[in-house]
């Protein structure tokens, strides 16, 4: 079994910065669509700047202008890029993943606001390079920080990212479905503020004191116990197709 990845989204202050620096996720990400984290590419700049190296930054849109993702990447207009991945959060189909795919190498992730199985595996079609699976809210692009049934995952072959009201309290039931990444948004802003808070997040994966080693190595925690454990989908983290 793969180790989990983590990715802690929706950082706006240089504060997050340095706390993700600290607790070193494997990605964070810089909200470009309409919302309480929205930040502009001139801050996402400033702050991607600050952001150790070792972390790849996640632009995330919703029904964005092709231009708008384009200019973020750096793509034509001789400017280091401000993300790394670009994470699709609305409307978007096959045809506009292509478009952008047209002009651009960095990696796709496409969110889909689930509803139940069958829709989970007509999204491996689409030609992106992973999937984000979220609570589907009503008039709403974001899952409001609420969880859904994780019993509806079914065993697919595009590697997926986990997101919508993961916590410490229900963590390692999240990496037993076995996403490729676990994601944090709303609950990121109580770890921002401290990055111990963060660390003790990542902690939670197999007690490994704070003193020793690195935060940047601390945080792959969660993937080292999923391997050691050898731990396999649970009940209500899987059907089987």
């Amino acid at each position: 079994m793969k180790p989990c990845k983590i990715k802690i989204c929706g950082l706006s202050r240089f504060s997050d910065i340095l706390a993700v620096n600290q607790a070193g996720p494997d990605y964070i990400g810089f909200v470009f669509a309409k919302s309480s984290r929205q930040v502009s590419a001139d801050k996402a700049r400033q702050l991607k700047s600050e952001l150790d190296t070792r972390i790849k930054a996640v632009g995330v849109f919703v029904n964005a202008p092709l231009e708008e993702i384009l200019y973020l990447t750096g793509q034509g207009n001789g400017r280091e890029p401000v993300i790394d991945m670009i994470q699709l959060h609305g409307d978007e189909d096959s045809s506009y993943i292509r478009k952008l795919k047209d002009h651009t190498d960095l990696p796709v992730i496409k969110a889909l606001r689930v509803r139940d199985t069958e829709q989970i595996l007509r999204a491996q079609e689409l030609p992106c390079e992973y999937l984000l699976l979220d609570t589907y809210t009503a008039n709403a692009y974001g899952g409001a920080g609420a969880g859904f049934d994780w019993s509806m995952i079914p065993e697919l072959t595009k590697p997926f990212f986990l997101a919508g009201g993961i916590s410490t309290d229900n963590l390692v039931q999240a990496a037993s479905c076995q996403p490729y990444c676990i994601d944090v948004s709303s609950g990121a802003d109580a770890f921002c503020r401290a990055g111990a808070k963060i660390c003790r997040f990542h902690d939670t994966k197999g007690n490994f004191p704070s003193s020793e080693g690195s935060a940047y190595y601390q945080r792959r925690e969660l993937g080292f116990l999923c391997h050691s454990k050898g731990w396999r989908r649970r009940p209500g983290c899987h059907k089987r197709h």
